[in-house]
């Protein structure tokens, strides 16, 4: 492939540099905080957009401030006809990390330390890619952009608002996903139950379960009067996962009931094991005949444990190019007085928004349901000479298979028309994306800086 080995050796030339760059980049605690005067998301995004903008007006590159919500990095002097997105926007360090998440470490390969690779790793990479093409001289027929926001993590509020105050390149892939290329991203809607009580007669004083809408909840614990040890037992299933039942110890006439399951995402809740629909399903056999029974009931035959595909909510679908949907009910507490719920669905092409919710709706009525959001799927022509370039890249550096993924998770790109992801997590790879100890290899950022660097000028060149 055309100027490949002189990106490769520019890009060897410029390692230390690279990774001085991300570390630098890394030490800025960018999640989001409170909105101020020039900081629509806190003070640490704009200070790392900040960071990145003079990092590139000291390259040579002409920068675009789009008012502190995103920036623009332009190479070439004509119109853009591709536009690299990526994110410099963390979640949180969390717990259980054993070196510092904002100071980067160099271990056995690995730049470790939180953003490295989701996406501050990869807007380094692309950066460097734009400064290989630009110090090498390669020849440009049209402009390249890297946009750079600070807001992915939270709802791309950021991207919205650039969008609507600046074009977009017609060519835009993300290196905010999974490599090859992913073409195809199910649909995505997130609703809301709740009811109140007024008979007098609750049984249940309290239920808690989930404490996120796109994850599966691993722990549901409630506290039940008017039931017994022996009833309890009697009406339990063997194949339920882990259960522990005592009384509850301020009041022996109640019982205290936790279950244990295992988290898994939402886009693939069949890797997982739901403790509230398991809790839900106990609940359903040992409560009397009462308002809060009938909620219970309703929504634990709407959403039976072990299910995940939407059945019994009526909304069970499947496509060849996306897959099946899947159905998980992630939120729940409910005392005497009521109750609020939470649900998230991914749905396949074949499918509407509308659809969906209308279907999940009129399965759990009577009880009160609010659609909290709602997008509809994003596909992308894996024919297009745009994914067929990036698929031929993939395969040539690495000498692996491109094929064009689905997936049930959505990418920077799900909300520009012909946009898909390249990168920058290879295949069968764990880095540890919003976990402790996120990392990306050494190997992995020149490579990605690489892809990026071909791609420019497979597309623009």
């Amino acid at each position: 492939m055309q100027y490949r080995t002189q990106i490769q050796e520019w890009l060897r030339a410029h390692e230390a540099e690279m990774l001085a760059d991300l570390g630098e980049l890394i030490a800025i605690p960018s999640v989001m905080g409170t909105p101020q005067e020039n900081a629509p998301f806190g003070e640490a995004p704009a200070k790392a957009l900040s960071l990145m903008l003079d990092k590139c007006a000291g390259y040579g590159f002409s920068t675009d401030d789009a008012d502190h919500y995103a920036g623009c990095i332009r190479l070439g002097d004509t119109p853009a006809k591709l536009g690299i997105l990526a994110h410099l926007d963390v979640v949180p360090a969390g717990e259980g990390w054993t070196h510092k998440p904002f100071a980067m470490t160099e271990e056995d390969g690995k730049l470790i330390g939180r953003g490295t690779s989701d996406d501050k790793g990869p807007a380094i990479a692309a950066l460097y890619a734009m400064r290989a093409v630009k110090e090498l001289g390669l020849p440009l027929q049209s402009g390249v952009e890297l946009i750079l926001g600070t807001d992915e993590e939270n709802g791309s509020a950021d991207l919205a608002y650039y969008m609507q105050h600046r074009t977009i390149p017609p060519m835009v892939f993300t290196p905010d996903g999974d490599y090859p290329v992913i073409t195809l991203e199910k649909g995505m809607a997130r609703m809301a139950f709740s009811g109140e009580f007024t008979d007098g007669k609750a049984q249940i004083l309290s239920l808690r379960a989930g404490e996120v809408v796109n994850a599966v909840p691993a722990l549901a614990e409630a506290i039940v009067q008017g039931v017994s040890i022996d009833e309890f037992l009697a009406s339990r299933k063997t194949d339920y996962p882990g259960i522990a039942v005592g009384c509850y110890t301020d009041n022996y006439d109640c019982l205290h009931i936790s279950v244990d399951g295992k988290n898994a995402h939402a886009s693939t809740p069949e890797q997982g094991r739901n403790a509230l629909t398991c809790m839900l399903e106990i609940l359903s056999c040992v409560l009397g005949e009462n308002e809060q029974a009938a909620a219970v009931k309703r929504l634990a035959h709407c959403f039976p444990y072990g299910e995940t595909d939407g059945e019994h909510c009526g909304v069970k679908a499947s496509d060849e190019i996306s897959g099946g949907l899947t159905l998980v009910l992630s939120v729940m507490q409910m005392t005497p007085k009521g109750f609020t719920a939470k649900c998230d669905t991914r749905f396949p092409v074949c499918c509407t928004g509308q659809s969906v919710t209308d279907g999940i709706a009129a399965a759990v009525s009577p009880l009160k349901s609010e659609v909290l959001m709602c997008d509809e799927p994003h596909h992308t022509d894996e024919n297009s000479p745009f994914v067929q370039t990036l698929l031929r890249i993939y395969e040539e550096v690495t000498g692996n298979p491109g094929e064009c993924l689905a997936i049930g998770g959505g990418t920077y790109v799900h909300h520009i028309e012909g946009g898909v992801a390249f990168g920058a997590m290879f295949p069968g790879e764990d880095i540890h994306m919003h976990g402790a100890e996120e990392f990306i290899r050494k190997d992995a950022l020149l490579l990605d800086a690489e892809m990026m660097a071909l791609a420019i000028m497979q597309l623009c060149g």
